[in-house]
């Protein structure tokens, strides 16, 4: 009964009912996002398919898939900031905005390089980067630690997703050359990306290694209290009772 008890206080405690709230707005704007996804996809398709067949329609294509690509990333600004300035981060919402992230990421990246426009060693880098980093955020959690967003993974974002929606569109408008900008900042991004992969990798094995020192000193300190505990609890119970006499050695005198 005092475990139900407890339960239930703290399903009714609401700092802890908001943790696991899944509808609000951030979540929606998430959501939404998401749901974007499959329009860039489409519009990148669409265009693969068209540069064979349907040439006049290739670059409106284009423009589609990287204005839709824009918004998709300005929602995920406008998520973030809405959830810290009001204070309705979820645990919902820290699980599904990531997802959300690279899926959008990952099948532009795909698609950008079955047009040609990103060489595939480009997409390998940028695609095992998010993969390396998401397995050690769930390293980190697993030992009851965050990896916090470094510097140079919020630059790697920033230049990767002004690249992107410039390859989308391919285009020289009021000639600027979008392409030869595109591709030179993807390759930025790339390298950024290595640079910032070894800056979780280093962050989070220092603080592996200062997690396990704790522990054993937690460790350490648990035992030496234990045996205290022990050795009072002998020192109350006093000397042991003189034993009596053995019966055979009395009969021999």
């Amino acid at each position: 009964m005092q475990n139900i008890e407890q339960n239930e206080s703290s399903d009714l405690n609401p700092a802890s009912s908001k943790l696991w709230e899944i509808d609000n707005l951030p979540n929606r704007i998430t959501l939404f996002r998401i749901c974007l996804v499959p329009i860039v996809i489409a519009s990148l398709s669409l265009q693969l398919i068209q540069s064979y067949y349907l040439f006049p329609y290739h670059f409106t294509l284009g423009y589609v898939a990287a204005t839709i690509f824009i918004i998709a990333s300005i929602t995920d600004f406008i998520d973030g900031y809405i959830a810290r300035k009001r204070n309705i981060v979820t645990i919902f919402g820290s699980f599904l905005d990531p997802i959300a992230d690279k899926l959008l990421v990952v099948s532009s990246l795909i698609l950008l390089q079955a047009l040609d426009r990103i060489p595939a060693i480009i997409v390998v880098i940028l695609v095992l980067r998010e993969l390396y980093i998401t397995s050690l955020r769930l390293l980190a959690t697993d030992h009851g630690l965050s990896v916090p967003v470094g510097s140079m993974g919020k630059w790697k974002t920033a230049v990767q997703m002004i690249a992107i929606p410039m390859l989308m569109a391919y285009d020289k408008p009021f000639n600027i050359p979008l392409p030869t900008i595109g591709i030179s900042l993807i390759y930025l991004a790339s390298i950024i990306a290595l640079y910032s992969a070894l800056e979780y990798s280093l962050g989070l094995l220092k603080k592996l290694r200062l997690h396990a020192i704790k522990r054993k000193l937690e460790l350490k300190a648990g035992g030496t209290e234990k045996s205290g505990v022990k050795k009072e609890e002998g020192e109350e119970m006093g000397p042991p009772p003189p034993s009596k006499p053995d019966d055979n050695s009395t009969n021999n005198l």
